[in-house]
């Protein structure tokens, strides 16, 4: 029911691309199979959590076919003299590799091992599909919302001291190294998502099932449900509202002012603006934030190693983030809200939903349906306020992550504990025979023992 639902939506959204001239997220997936693909480590990606219901030997067939497929791919596009200009030059053997364990599945499996080798493909899949389901969603905000709201979200981000043009500055300062580690960071986000649901898929292959929740399925969801907001909330952001700022390219023609990072806008009663019909309106919430959060989550319980790299790409996202212009100080509490929220509801839908559980997502909705009605009706009242409503969004933020914090060691099983052992009877003191005269030691061989002792 889970892979009809997502393949009809899919071809939902492959007919409204279609209706504006542009291809949808099947047809760019099938071109991946011949044609370069818009990310290459995203397709080894999803080639690996396919590999996670694979034996070893397996996993090494799979992979060492992937890297064949690549390499001829590579010489027939060297033999033709074609230059890959987008994209990457590998991946479509990864995704060769992953529709080939879906033939094994349906022609070689049968029973429980068809279901848990379809089950990985269509994870793996998934990941991939996601980035395409995305692109189309994104050109359909850009279509449908001509007006974006981003003077009303400029204004409010002053209650947060206006983030995103302080850390334009910083980001700028570290020119060239800063710039591009961020946008490596920024661009293989998924790729960072799919390492960390390794680790927590690892033994997927040995138990013959997949955990009961895991970081996929938060990371798609919040990829489902996100854009549903930009069809609510449209906002491009400051670099393509604001000009070109220090990176991005475009929006000089539909700009109110090239102004970002130098200067911050003037604090006039803000209204819509019509905005070109190209540029996504994906800032509120911001989406990169939600799926930082949630690897951040998910890594708690994993290795120092995957900590520390979910801590670092938790924070590498957000400098990315406010530091490219790409989204308001506002859309990153918003995400933030939004990825509690949603990775609580998950949590409670798999324990089965009781009033702490129903309690903390009522919150978390409640607080983002706030932040973003502020925003678009107190704009003006949080500028002139920064004391007062700065605090307060940081704490209402804050609210929500504490509750979800205190509530999940709640849902936390608790070690059984250990019964205490009867405590033995004390044992009757031994009698030592008392030794006769003739039995005691000589005064030398005490004198030798004790001397040796001190010796040593």
């Amino acid at each position: 029911m889970a892979g009809v639902a997502a393949l009809a939506f899919l071809v939902v959204l492959e007919i409204a691309a279609r209706r504006y001239g542009e291809r949808g997220p099947l047809t760019n997936q099938a071109r991946e199979a011949v044609f370069a693909p818009a990310s290459g480590p995203l397709l080894y990606a999803g080639l690996a959590l396919t590999m996670v219901v694979l034996t070893w030997r397996q996993r090494f067939l799979a992979a060492g076919a992937a890297v064949g497929v690549d390499l001829v791919f590579a010489l027939v596009r060297w033999a033709a003299g074609a230059t890959v200009t987008e994209g990457h030059s590998f991946g479509n053997g990864a995704l060769w590799a992953i529709l080939g364990c879906a033939a094994v599945a349906v022609t070689r499996r049968t029973g429980p091992d068809r279901a848990l080798l379809l089950k990985g493909v269509g994870l793996g899949l998934l990941l991939v599909a996601g980035r395409k389901t995305g692109d189309a969603w994104l050109l359909i905000t850009s279509k449908t919302r001509p007006d974006v709201l981003d003077e009303y979200v400029a204004t409010a981000d002053r209650a947060l001291g206006n983030p995103s043009w302080v850390m334009g500055r910083l980001v700028e300062a570290t020119e060239p190294v800063g710039p591009h580690i961020l946008d490596w960071v920024y661009a293989q986000l998924a790729v960072a998502a799919a390492v960390a649901a390794l680790y927590q898929l690892r033994n997927v292959a040995a138990e013959r099932r997949f955990p009961r929740h895991h970081l996929v399925r938060t990371f798609l969801l919040i990829g489902l449900l996100g854009p549903a907001v930009y069809m609510v909330f449209p906002v491009v952001g400051p670099v393509f509202l604001y000009g070109t700022g220090a990176f991005g390219t475009g929006g000089e023609e539909w700009a109110v002012a090239d102004i970002w990072p130098n200067a911050l806008p003037p604090l006039a009663p803000p209204h819509p603006v019509t905005y070109d019909g190209v540029t996504p309106r994906n800032c509120m919430p911001s989406l990169h934030t939600a799926w930082a959060v949630t690897i951040f989550i998910h890594t708690r319980r994993s290795p120092r190693l995957l900590r520390y790299a979910g801590t670092f790409w938790l924070v590498a996202t957000l400098t990315a983030t406010l530091g490219f212009g790409y989204h308001y100080g506002i859309d990153l509490v918003a995400g933030v809200v939004f990825a509690v929220t949603i990775e609580a509801a998950l949590r409670s839908y798999d324990r089965g939903w009781d009033r702490s559980g129903v309690r903390l997502v009522a919150h978390g909705t409640v607080v983002f349906a706030a932040v973003l009605a502020s925003s678009r009706y107190l704009s003006l009242e949080m500028a002139h306020h920064p004391w007062v409503f700065g605090p307060l969004l940081l704490l209402a933020m804050a609210s929500v992550v504490h509750g979800y914090v205190r509530t999940a060691r709640k849902w936390e099983p608790k070690a059984a504990a250990v019964p205490r052992q009867a405590e033995a009877p004390p044992e009757a003191p031994r009698l030592e025979p008392a030794l006769s005269p003739l039995a005691q030691p000589a005064p030398h061989a005490k004198s030798y023992t004790d001397h040796s002792a001190t010796g040593r």
